[in-house]
């Protein structure tokens, strides 16, 4: 996969789940890596160094610079901006989890707002223009039809962290109506699943997680006595819900590909779909999870949690047709590789040194 030797891409939020993925992608399409992140959503060592980024270090036999930076601290930007030549910035850096979005808003607005438009500040006075943004199929709302495409209406955001994915989206637009030279795509990924398959990096929430798939596993080794089904009663094939369920290494070249992209044409704003275009429900994935690893998921089912939605999934022909890109991975290797990470690190990053990788 190396070519020749492309720029320096600023990676914010590196050190996380999406972003450590994307990282090693970036390595190996032959960009070079500083990363920035504030170890919100990830685990540090005592030294301030990323493990994920340690180990992603190893995975691929090359070196990433990396700094404990908050965008909040618009001067710590300001002088990662001077100290490297940055061409182009992908931006994953932002609080995620939508349960605490609703009990702590003003934090989730601050957090990913200001660290945004601090970004985009520092970018300008640097004469950067470049950048891929994480957004997110919550701006989508409940839709009205599936799949989704990227003509669908956007803005009926039933929690806080996808109005501020959604808000993000609006000033972007703005920002690029009133100068024409910035050049950004947006990418709206469904849910991210699977790891790397080395099982040296994968997710390893810091927080209450409701994400499935660490939700399934931690029941399987044993650390969740049971798995608890929010709603049973959808209006979907076997009444749970259904998501586009896509492997993080398709997420982490979908990075690549939009990338590439700007190098090679003025977009302004654009915004890609990130799926497979196939829904999953709860209970396939549990099902398929099952089967590939040969273990057992006992579950409960309780009432739907608030605001939570029957049925999303994408279509993802633009980002195929414009971008050169697919996801390829199967649900299958979506659960063999999380469960791979998971049986090698039962405690995350905060584990145990693994196979000797200090």
């Amino acid at each position: 996969m190396t070519g020749e030797q492309k720029g320096i891409v600023l990676v914010t939020g590196g050190a996380g789940y999406i972003g450590s993925h994307t990282v090693v992608s970036l390595l190996e399409a032959g960009y070079s890596v500083v990363a920035l992140d504030n170890f919100t959503n990830s685990v540090n060592s005592n030294k301030n160094d990323s493990v994920a980024l340690k180990r992603v270090e190893t995975i691929t036999g090359k070196p990433i610079t990396f700094y404990r930076c908050d965008l909040l601290d618009k001067d710590a930007v300001e002088a990662i901006f001077k100290a490297h030549k940055i061409e182009s910035v992908i931006h994953f850096a932002a609080l995620k989890a939508v349960g605490e979005s609703m009990t702590n808003p003003l934090l989730y607005y601050k957090n990913n707002m200001i660290g945004m438009i601090n970004l985009l500040e520092v970018m300008d006075s640097h004469g950067i223009y470049k950048m891929v943004f994480s957004s997110s199929c919550t701006v989508y709302g409940e839709p009205e039809r599936l799949p989704i495409t990227e003509e669908n209406p956007t803005g009926n955001v039933t929690n806080v962290y996808g109005r501020t994915k959604y808000f993000i989206e609006e000033m972007l637009k703005d920002a690029v109506r009133a100068d024409a030279k910035w050049n950004i795509i947006a990418l709206r990924y469904f849910n991210p699943v699977g790891a790397h398959k080395s099982g040296m990096i994968g997710e390893d929430p810091t927080k209450q997680f409701t994400n499935l798939m660490p939700y399934i596993s931690q029941v399987a080794i044993g650390k969740k006595d049971v798995l608890t089904i929010f709603g049973n009663d959808y209006n979907t094939p076997d009444g749970t819900g259904v998501r586009d369920y896509v492997h993080v290494m398709d997420l982490a070249t979908g990075h690549v590909a939009a990338l590439n992209k700007l190098d090679r044409e003025h977009l302004g704003l654009k915004m890609y779909n990130l799926g497979t275009g196939k829904g999953i429900s709860v209970m396939e994935l549990i099902q398929t999870f099952e089967r590939v690893n040969k273990v057992k998921i006992p579950y409960v089912i309780q009432e739907r949690r608030a605001g939570d939605i029957s049925a999303m999934y994408a279509n993802a022909t633009l980002a195929e047709t414009e971008l050169g890109w697919k996801a390829v991975h199967t649900v299958d290797e979506m659960c063999e590789d999380f469960w791979r990470w998971q049986q090698m690190n039962p405690n995350g990053y905060k584990g145990e040194h693994m196979n000797g990788h200090h």
